[in-house]
């Protein structure tokens, strides 16, 4: 999935709606253009909106443990 279109368009809808939002930041990926890198643009956007920013295996973990 697109990390700047898609996931973080659903990240926004869902804090709007009162959620408390992990974001899994290393499952999604965006495109690099002439201008910039979107993947760390977005990133950085995923570190002030998110409410945790986790990684694949800190997500399986927490899941495991039932601390998600």
């Amino acid at each position: 999935m697109l990390a700047n279109m898609c996931v973080e368009s659903n990240l926004r809808d869902l804090l709007e709606s009162g959620f408390e939002v992990a974001v899994v930041w290393d499952t999604v990926a965006a495109p690099k253009i002439l201008e910039g890198d979107g993947y760390q643009a977005t990133i950085i956007n995923f570190r002030y909106m998110a409410s945790r920013l986790w990684t694949t295996k800190q997500t399986v973990q927490s899941l495991s443990v039932g601390q998600a």
